[in-house]
């Protein structure tokens, strides 16, 4: 499982993070980790990126994860492991300081991989990389989901959130608002877009379609939100009926963006 903590700047998800990792105490609740109340030896099983990637830099790769591996009692073989995993190897006798930031970020998620957790914070993973460093910490973290570990991941970057999560919680002022699978939240979406000569009694007439809950205008055309299990063919039969020529109909994908705005604008 990889889970998407999302949220407005100052919504909590850092302190939520910190929470988690016993670097803060909690006024009030409780959480548990794999099913108990968090230990010290729980929290051994968990790998954690909070901050921006911090190493030696005049230190290979090599020479930096063997610091934190004395540091963590791991044991010194697991370095080469860990760099094969997040594809440095051939780059672990390099300096850091001649790693670019998308590598700086992956070594820093191999050094969180040393004592082999089975679950795994990131904060912010892909912020400030270029594209090519987005889409190879995006693989990376499939990749380590897939070796059956959990991740939990805070981002604001909602496009990558929708193409890495399985599920996601939305959260404001440290409340929760929303909790579900990624593919839920966007089949709740359902959007089309429509066009025909006359926009104005195109409008006037989607709006009476039974499930039409919103309609906006884009240039050209109209995009209708309309109910669950509503199909093309629902659309455009009751255009027909009504005598509306359509020159475009098509549904409209769902995204994560769109739902966590309508979630957020929902708690206004």
């Amino acid at each position: 499982m990889v889970f998407g903590l999302l949220g407005p700047n100052g919504s909590g998800k850092t302190t939520t993070l910190g929470l988690l990792l016993g670097v803060l105490k909690p006024t009030s609740g409780y959480f548990e980790w794999f099913g108990k109340t968090p230990t010290a030896d729980a929290r051994k099983r968990v790998g954690a990126i909070l901050e921006s990637p911090c190493f030696y830099p005049y230190m290979t790769a090599m020479q930096n994860l063997a610091v934190v591996s004395t540091i963590k009692e791991c044991s010194m073989s697991r370095r080469e492991e860990v760099l094969e995993i997040v594809g440095l190897f051939d780059r672990r006798n390099d300096p850091f300081r001649t790693y670019s930031l998308g590598m700086k970020q992956r070594l820093a998620i191999a050094s969180a991989l040393l004592a082999e957790p089975d679950a795994l914070i990131l904060d912010e993973p892909t912020n400030g990389l270029d594209p090519q460093g987005i889409v190879e910490i995006r693989h990376l973290i499939r990749y380590i989901a897939s070796m059956g570990k959990t991740i939990i991941l805070a981002s604001h970057l909602l496009d990558e959130v929708q193409k890495i999560c399985t599920d996601f919680c939305v959260l404001r002022n440290g409340e929760k608002l929303y909790q579900g699978s990624v593919v839920d939240a966007l089949n709740e979406d359902i959007r089309f877009e429509i066009a025909s000569q006359d926009l104005l009694q195109l409008a006037a007439i989607a709006r009476d379609f039974q499930s039409a809950t919103v309609i906006e205008h884009e240039k050209d055309r109209l995009v209708v939100s309309v109910a669950q299990g509503v199909t093309t063919a629902d659309l455009n039969a009751y255009l027909i009926d009504r005598g509306v020529i359509v020159t475009l109909l098509k549904e409209r994908k769902g995204s994560l963006e769109q739902q966590f705005l309508n979630i957020l604008a929902e708690d206004d």
